[in-house]
């Protein structure tokens, strides 16, 4: 038999076995309930009806590709494995969400164990927001909780207070419980036998067990917990910090922000606003120096924005900046290519001038004696000096600096860019948005 007519045998014996591989080795495990164990493998039974149809194709294929003398790398296939994401739990909007991916080697036992736990999780903290609730709407039990002790359910305080309250029986009573829980229902039975979270209890009342429904329940139950686990945290964090289940955030007496959530500034939308926490230590000399420094930049940002916009609208002065060079305020051009133009006495006086601003007025006495921003001068023709006006009147500026900050920049941003204070944007042709022209 030639070469050709070997390989032509060998390749019709191989295909005679393709069956056989696409039996065994081309499963998608896609996880729907307890499906997830595949992941690659295959069913006892599947092997062992296919096991001598796979071996004949194997040594037929080998021989054929000995024969050609063509026998290379083995080719190895991708098997998609979705193992999780068809799961109980993955719900909208997120999807399969496992942002620390504990789930991308595709161990099952591990994602089951973690599920079960997730369950459980979520059924304390319901009963433990409901336990917070529940007192403060209905009440409390009558009687006494522990009658050789006269504690009374009244005695106890809702939220943290009552873990000091609770006797040493009441802790032993809630941690038996959960440990009958755990053993009568077999340990780690729900993730090695059943399913995760399932503890061998049917709620009464719930008759219609078909699969739609149940699927449906078994999420709303995941998805409550999960809202659960934030709630009580919360209800933790407020208790906490109030002192009390309920509590009023006017009783949170140590916030590092009481101290200048009503100072001037303080304005809506944002309110007390301090994204980089620069005053969570409560230190007032440096939150009072930031906002003077605030208040100084603003109205040298107003000043400047002005300085902008007057010649443009106004004119320039007549006459000369400095006789002595012949230079004229016509020669000094608007906005920042001002600077290489004006003469060194005219940056001196300048710096002068806010030099003697800030010591006239008793250099940071305005932090240390009076209040941000007051270096001692009282605008004319503001005559109503009462309480509210005043208040009304400093926080404008404030505000006022705040726009002209922003405005100042944007301003030298156009400047910078186009050429002129003024500037037209179609002159940035260095522009990386603007169109290439072929």
């Amino acid at each position: 038999m030639s070469r050709a007519q070997t390989a032509a045998v060998a390749a019709a014996a191989a295909a005679a076995a393709a069956p056989a591989f696409l039996a065994t080795s081309g499963v998608k495990a896609v996880a729907s309930g307890h499906s997830a164990q595949l992941r690659g493998s295959q069913t006892a039974g599947s092997a062992s009806l296919s096991a001598p149809a796979a071996l004949l194709g194997s040594a037929s294929a080998l021989l054929a590709a000995q024969i050609c003398g063509k026998v290379g790398k083995p080719r190895r296939s991708m098997t998609v494995v979705t193992a999780f994401e068809n799961e109980l739990g993955v719900q909208a909007p997120l999807g399969f969400w496992d942002p620390l991916g504990l789930s991308k080697d595709g161990d099952v036992y591990s994602f089951k164990r973690r599920r079960s736990v997730e369950i459980k999780h979520g059924r304390i903290c319901m009963l433990a927001t409901m336990g917070y609730i529940t007192p403060e709407i209905a009440g409390k039990f009558p009687g006494y909780l522990d009658p050789t002790i006269k504690l009374k359910f009244e005695d106890i305080p809702n939220g943290l207070a009552a873990i000091s309250k609770v006797p040493l029986a009441g802790w032993i009573q809630m941690i038996a419980y959960a440990g009958f829980c755990e053993i009568s229902a077999g340990y780690d039975a729900d993730v090695n036998k059943r399913t995760p979270g399932d503890m061998g209890w049917k709620p009464p009342l719930f008759g219609n067990n078909s699969p739609e429904m149940k699927q449906r329940r078994l999420n709303v139950e995941i998805a409550n917990g999960r809202l659960a686990m934030m709630a009580i945290i919360g209800m933790f964090f407020q208790d906490g910090l109030t002192g009390q289940a309920w509590g009023d955030w006017a009783n949170y007496t140590d916030s590092p922000l009481r101290a200048f959530e009503n100072e001037l500034g303080v304005q809506a939308p944002l309110g007390f606003w301090d994204p980089l926490g620069l005053s969570k230590d409560g230190d007032v000399y440096s939150f009072k120096r930031r906002r003077s420094v605030e208040i100084k930049h603003g109205r040298i940002c107003m000043l400047a924005t002005m300085g902008y916009i007057t010649p443009e609208v106004a004119g320039k002065f007549p006459g000369y900046l400095d006789p002595t060079i012949k230079l004229k305020f016509e020669d000094i051009p608007n906005g920042l290519a001002a600077i290489s133009k004006v003469p060194l006495a005219g940056w001196i006086q300048m710096i002068a001038y806010a030099g003697f601003c800030e010591i006239s007025a008793g250099y940071d006495a305005d932090v240390n004696k009076r209040t941000p921003g007051d270096m001692g001068w009282k605008p004319p023709l503001f005559g109503n000096n009462a309480p509210e006006m005043k208040q009304r009147r400093l926080n404008v500026e404030i505000a006022n600096g705040r726009l002209a900050m922003m405005a100042i920049i944007g301003m030298f941003f156009q400047d910078g860019l186009t050429g002129q204070a003024w500037g037209d944007w179609a002159n940035y042709t260095d522009s990386p948005l603007r169109a290439k022209v072929a």
